[in-house]
């Protein structure tokens, strides 16, 4: 893969973890309002069937909405998934561009409220919403 397969504006995801380690390169973009997370589908992305498994693109969408409800926070307060809910709309398949697009809902003292589309090659692939349970950063 090559910097021309990835679309203008993204980085090397500056939030990296143990989950999501074996998927990497994962990309992002800071915009605003929000966190995008994309990727190019591999084949370690994919299920027995050869799509992007599910669980791949739940996590994606876990993680694209904390850190935009994060980002709107201002850094200030880590957030723990209270409740996610993933719809399936359709396919991704191996070397398709996947992203994750978020819109806050709302963020508050206690919760915030996201949304996403994941869409791949510009078409929706999966929609999810979550709330998160904000926790106050100890000193």
């Amino acid at each position: 893969m090559t910097t021309t397969d990835i679309p203008a504006g993204f980085e090397r995801h500056f939030r990296q973890s143990p989950l999501t380690d074996p998927w990497e390169p994962i990309y992002s973009k800071r915009t605003d309002k929000a966190v995008i997370i994309g990727l190019r589908l591999a084949l370690p992305h994919t299920n027995s069937r050869g799509m992007a498994h599910g669980g791949l693109i739940t996590s994606l969408a876990d993680n694209a909405m904390g850190l935009s409800c994060g980002h709107q926070l201002g850094g200030a307060t880590r957030l723990v998934t209270a409740s996610l809910s993933v719809d399936f709309i359709g396919p991704a398949k191996v070397g398709q561009w996947l992203q994750v697009e978020t819109e806050v809902i709302k963020t508050g003292r206690t919760l915030c409220f996201a949304q996403c589309l994941v869409i791949v090659d510009g078409v929706p692939c999966a929609r999810a919403s979550a709330s998160f349970s904000v926790v106050q950063k100890k000193e």
